[in-house]
């Protein structure tokens, strides 16, 4: 039996009333179907979807996030695709949902992540695992304590510096530990900024993500020497995706503010 629901973006979609065949091409969206008991529903995957750790092997992997291979998609037959505004593009949705229903989530804030829980288990029929997983991420974050007006900013890639900039989950991390983002009102929400604009900012913190730029001890001269009054942090981006990994990341964003 089919349903009729509404994506986060406003499209309505056609699904199964419990979906048994599905497709995620988004890290957190995979990760989260997991822990949602969905394991044995979950038939295909992103190659960036690694997580939950040894689980997603036995998935089949479809692609990238902004590619996919559609004669791979078509041959798993899925009767549900999850996908995420900002993870994957429109012309990949147009095209798998030729296929499959695709159910499009969006996230840009902690009040969004704790939707896009919600919503994976409506539309999977595991709204008690949802609920039972929301409150676990909400009291998690919780211990979250950021007092502190500091600056910071968040840098996500490097040649060009690439930051955080507003209407971002990330953003919206870093105003819960308590640091102010110079970069919210850049037209792009990741925008790419010089050095000059950077140092321009006077940060009192900077971090660099693990991810999607794999920045290591080595780059943090490279900053220091154009930001030689900033505190320069490397942290492991993975803490800063929503998603089941809240669980996890509360009491490590919780470290971070302390440190």
């Amino acid at each position: 039996m089919a349903r009729e629901v509404i994506d986060h973006l406003g499209r309505q979609v056609v699904i199964p009333k419990s979906p048994k065949r599905i497709i995620s091409i988004c890290p957190a969206i995979t990760e989260t179907l997991f822990s949602l008991g969905l394991e044995k529903e979950v038939i295909g995957r992103t190659k960036y979807c690694i997580f939950p750790k040894g689980a997603v092997d036995l998935v089949s992997i479809v692609g990238g996030t902004k590619e996919v291979n559609l004669e791979k998609v078509k041959e798993l037959q899925p009767d549900l695709i999850f996908a995420e505004k900002e993870e994957n593009t429109e012309a990949m949705v147009l095209a798998l949902e030729k296929i499959a229903p695709v159910f499009v989530l969006e996230v840009k804030s902690i009040k969004d992540a704790y939707r896009f829980i919600t919503t994976l288990g409506e539309v999977t029929a595991t709204t008690e695992n949802a609920s039972l997983l929301l409150t676990s991420c909400q009291k998690s974050f919780q211990s979250i304590e950021g007092k502190e007006n500091s600056k910071a900013a968040y840098v996500i890639w490097r040649k060009p510096y690439m930051v955080v900039g507003g209407s971002t989950y990330i953003n919206d991390v870093l105003h819960k530990m308590g640091f102010q983002n110079p970069f919210t009102d850049e037209e792009s929400r990741y925008p790419a900024l010089t050095k000059e604009q950077l140092a321009d900012a006077k940060l009192d913190k900077l971090f660099l993500a693990s991810e999607p730029f794999p920045f290591q001890q080595k780059h943090l001269a490279e900053f220091q020497s154009f930001l030689p009054n900033t505190e320069i942090v490397l942290v492991d981006g993975e803490m800063f995706w929503y998603g089941s990994r809240m669980l996890v990341a509360g009491e490590y964003l919780a470290k971070l503010v302390k440190s």
